[in-house]
């Protein structure tokens, strides 16, 4: 059974080698114009069952981050993906467009790739804009998005923003580090990078100024790229950090980040909903 399950990963990591040199090889010359972006949301959470759909200022949290996507300028077309006929439902009432998917989804990505799959029409890139990040702005999907389109030795691009040091030890914001020309290095929930001493302390000069980088949900990928990653097998530090990001790093494959002004995280427990009201009030957005 060992050596079977053995020749099974070697079997897959050698087919993703030869994907990966398909990509590099064919993509970076082809050029990246249309883009769809797609919101994944699915009603079964663990830590909040029907987090879609619940009230923000009145308007279900899908909705808002619906309106808000529609506001980017890069994206020809927005859909929302969902295994649940109540998110669909809610969706259709408010005009927005909905592609139903399979309740098998892992993960919001393979959720994206299935729901672009389906339609009729083809896309370069595609934006997996996270259900909720209802103060998502527009700007940011339009950045990343360009970013992509000008990066053609990446197969993904994503935001970051400056973390304050009083939430870099919060296991529920997870960091990035990056090299010196924007490319992702590692993704972790734990402090990146770190010190000897394990202190949250400013870097040290002529780097004071740097910040940690807290990673944004929001994720744009190549439609090629989209079409294998879910059959690349798992990584290790994939696995260790529950980390999607990592299996792209890990393969070998680059990821493109930008560094945003973002003052608002997404609703990840039902205490951040006031925050976010009360964000929203603050910018006028109710």
């Amino acid at each position: 059974m060992k050596v079977l399950l053995t020749a099974l990963v070697s079997s897959a990591a050698t087919a993703a080698f030869f994907l990966k040199d398909k990509i590099f090889s064919g993509q970076g010359k082809k050029k990246r114009t249309k883009v769809i972006g797609v919101i994944p949301a699915r009603y079964a959470s663990t830590r909040f069952p029907g987090k879609p759909l619940v009230p923000i200022l009145g308007k279900p949290m899908i909705v808002r981050t619906y309106e808000q996507a529609k506001k980017a300028k890069q994206l020809d077309r927005v859909v929302v993906a969902t295994d649940d006929e109540r998110i669909a439902s809610v969706c259709r009432e408010h005009g927005a467009e909905i592609v139903m998917t399979s309740v098998d989804c892992p993960n919001g990505t393979e959720r994206c790739n299935e729901a672009v799959s389906k339609l009729k029409e083809s896309y370069d890139i595609v934006v997996n804009i996270q259900g909720d990040e209802p103060l998502i702005e527009p700007e940011i999907i339009d950045e990343v998005a360009e970013t992509l389109k000008k990066s053609p030795d990446a197969v993904y691009s994503t935001p970051c923003t400056p973390l304050k040091h009083e939430e870099v030890e919060l296991r529920g914001r997870v960091k990035c580090i990056t090299d010196q020309h924007g490319y992702a290095i590692y993704f972790s929930r734990g402090v990146i990078p770190h010190n000897k001493k394990g202190e949250v302390k400013a870097f040290p000069a002529p780097f004071q100024d740097k910040p940690y980088n807290l990673h944004l949900g929001l994720q744009c990928y190549t439609r090629d790229f989209l079409k294998i990653y879910g059959g690349l097998p798992a990584t290790p530090l994939m696995l260790m950090e529950d980390l999607e990001q990592l299996k792209v790093i890990e393969h070998g494959y680059k990821i493109k980040v930008i560094m945003v002004d973002h003052c608002a995280h997404g609703v990840d427990e039902p205490e951040d909903v006031p925050l976010i009201e009360a964000k929203i009030k603050e910018l006028g957005l109710e």
